[in-house]
């Protein structure tokens, strides 16, 4: 192999990184000194809990985000054979999982870079296990569109599926769009069809519900800009 990318996966709020992150994981941190990161800003703050404190300035971090352009990738994977040991890191949960990051390791497995996933937490694993649905067969299905009627059409589609082959559907969307979407949903889906809205996943304020259509509308929780994962 001609170098490691490790996958390390980073709190879902404000967590203390030592409650959700393995001793395993933290000790490997302090070792590397490259990272590729969604944001410098919170990877900075990230990685001062986590044994770089007062030792950033040391540290190479270079941005992999939605803005990068697809031949910024070739000089990120140049870092990383040079460096020989990297570690990947995204705003909140897994790296690599509807995340740029993805394209990074599918780089690493072209250039014979060995990929190392760590534990940590998953929004969507989370989720699922806390909504009562199937966990033995299941779609995610990412962000849904952004234009309404596109995504109306979207989730009666997901609805069919999950009644039809009894496969569980798992979406994500933007969190200021939170609050339209459950609307969406409400107004799609048939009453008794029910649904699990995971919010603040692994925070304080933590709130996780599964409930049927005619029940959301009755409870009609404030989503805006709270983290939130929906299964149907």
């Amino acid at each position: 192999m001609k170098g490691e990318l490790y996958l390390i996966p980073t709190p879902l709020g404000e967590t203390e990184p030592s409650l959700v992150l393995p001793e395993s994981v933290l000790n490997i941190i302090p070792q590397l000194k490259l990272f590729v990161v969604e944001e410098v800003r919170s990877a900075r703050r990230f990685l001062s809990k986590t044994g770089h404190k007062g030792a950033i300035d040391s540290l190479t971090l270079l941005e992999l985000n939605e803005h990068t352009k697809s031949e910024e990738y070739s000089a990120i994977m140049e870092a990383v054979l040079k460096e020989g040991r990297a570690g990947l890191i995204s705003e909140a949960g897994l790296p690599a999982v509807a995340d740029p990051g993805a394209g990074l390791v599918e780089l690493c497995h072209v250039h014979d870079v060995k990929v190392i996933p760590l534990t940590g937490p998953s929004s969507l694993m989370m989720a699922l296990m806390a909504s009562g649905k199937n966990g033995q067969s299941f779609a995610f299905n990412g962000y849904l569109p952004v234009k309404p009627e596109a995504r109306k059409s979207k989730i009666k589609q997901l609805e069919r599926l999950s009644v039809v082959n009894g496969q569980t559907q798992i979406m994500i969307e933007t969190p200021y769009r939170n609050n339209s979407l459950l609307s969406d949903f409400i107004s799609v889906c048939d009453k008794g069809t029910k649904l699990t809205v995971a919010c603040n996943i692994g925070m304080s304020d933590e709130y996780i519900k599964t409930l049927t259509m005619t029940d959301w509308k009755r409870v009609n929780p404030d989503l805006n800009k709270r983290p939130a994962v929906f299964i149907l």
